[in-house]
């Protein structure tokens, strides 16, 4: 990732053309589009578009720049040089707020597969599990997702640190879903790195608390290219104070919609990057923890990260464009805002891929000769009700056989892999094996 190309100052562009008579009027009472073919544009990327007539590069930004400077809305939170941060409700933004707002939160139309109870779960901790890693591999974790997955799923203790790392993300993402209800503290957010870090760190003292004076943190590239200096130690306390007060609303006065203060409340934690380590999973954390506490429950099954690693010099990019650009917000909010929509379709396309995927499976069981068509109509039912439980009389009374080959049918299927059993007193209880649908795939 290259560092982009720092704007021109507008007071040095205005020095320069302020004693030209005929283009002051033309920049200052004419309205140009504050965006150019549907992109809000910075320097970086607007010297590559073509300038209206009879206009410089230069005199276009200088009015692009004093039109959104009038329509800014300021936000508590301050850059290293004291100049507030500000954002524009630019298009598309109104549009994709008002598609999350009837797409993820309220009394919306939850998916079947995600109101029914017996299923609810399976969707709930795939999408964990998929947040855990993603994010995780965007710190630099190396595993692959079916051995994190595996790991996660067993119990398993982790082999190293990129393990440790996702099972940390995995154990932080259920803890969320319970402090949503919380207000934001120094406590909270203090806790949530230390769950995020736990056994990751080379001083094990820097979990839980912020950096220190002589632990100087940069963020770079491999090439010694520093692209952010973060706020200085003695700050964070003051820093971290105003960035609660504003997570819990006290700041600023007037409204600001709850999708943008989460998304400001992820960019503010890796602005000021307070931690030796663990920055950047906790701020996504903390986005997620003020999406569900602003009630947009859809998030408990959503996952940013996989979005953001499939091209993170865009994510890298939209955190340099704000700072390069007078702590202008509204580059990083909008794609923030495209990442939760791509997120979104995302959740919609897997849950039509497992609901495709259990058909399939159900339409392959009528085909397996090994099994009767007892034991079918089971396992048929045991892929859409996961937790179900299975008793040897249900199913003797179920299919009206006798005793002992109901029994034989549920010995037989916990023999071939597919349910698992447990004693209850005097009456066996089975239950689907977790991964049922592989299973399955092997069996036909």
């Amino acid at each position: 990732m290259k560092m982009p190309k720092k704007p021109p100052e507008v007071g040095d562009i205005w020095t320069r053309i302020k004693d030209d008579p005929e283009l002051i009027p033309k920049l200052l009472g004419q309205r140009f589009p504050l965006s150019a073919r549907g992109k809000y544009l910075h320097w970086d990327k607007l010297v590559y578009y073509s300038p209206p007539d009879g206009l410089t590069h230069e005199q276009w930004w200088f009015a692009l720049k004093r039109q959104r400077q009038s329509l800014f809305r300021q936000i508590t939170l301050n850059g290293k040089d004291g100049k507030p941060f500000n954002y524009l409700e630019v298009d598309p933004i109104p549009e994709i707020l008002h598609e999350i707002d009837q797409g993820a939160g309220g009394l919306i139309r939850m998916p079947k597969e995600i109101m029914n109870p017996d299923t609810k779960d399976q969707y709930y901790v795939g999408s964990l599990i998929q947040e855990a890693i993603t994010s995780s591999q965007l710190e630099g974790a190396a595993t692959t997702r079916e051995i994190a997955k595996e790991m996660i799923k067993s119990g398993r203790v982790p082999r190293d640190r990129s393990e440790q790392m996702i099972l940390n993300n995995f154990k932080t993402m259920r803890r969320i879903g319970k402090l949503k209800d919380e207000r934001l503290s120094k406590e909270l957010v203090l806790h949530l790195q230390q769950l995020i870090t736990d056994e990751t760190l080379n001083d094990t003292s820097a979990a839980g608390r912020f950096r220190k004076a002589d632990e100087r943190i940069v963020v770079g590239d491999m090439y010694n290219e520093v692209f952010h200096d973060p706020s200085p130690a003695q700050q964070l306390e003051e820093r971290m104070a105003a960035m609660c007060d504003f997570a819990n609303g006290k700041t600023p006065s007037g409204f600001v919609h709850p999708v943008i203060r989460s998304i400001v409340l992820h960019f503010w934690l890796a602005y000021d990057h307070p931690f030796v380590d663990g920055n950047g999973r906790t701020a996504r954390a903390l986005f997620y923890w003020s999406m569900l506490r602003h009630n947009y429950w859809l998030f408990e099954f959503i996952s940013i990260s996989q979005i953001i690693r499939k091209a993170p010099v865009k994510y890298g990019r939209a955190f340099l464009y704000t700072e390069t650009d007078d702590n202008d917000l509204t580059y990083f909010i909008l794609y923030h805002l495209d990442v939760i929509r791509r997120a979104i379709i995302e959740l919609h396309k897997y849950i039509k891929r497992k609901t495709e995927k259990l058909q399939a499976i159900e339409c392959e069981l009528q085909g397996v000769a090994i099994l009767n068509h007892r034991q079918r109509a089971l396992i048929s039912h045991a892929l859409r009700h996961p937790r179900q439980r299975y008793a040897i009389k249900s199913h003797q009374t179920s299919h009206n056989v006798v005793y002992q080959t109901s029994r034989l049918d549920l010995f037989d299927l916990q023999k071939r892999g597919l349910l698992q059993s447990q004693k209850i007193g005097r009456t066996w209880q089975f239950t689907p094996v977790h991964d049922i649908e592989e299973k399955l795939s092997k069996l036909s």
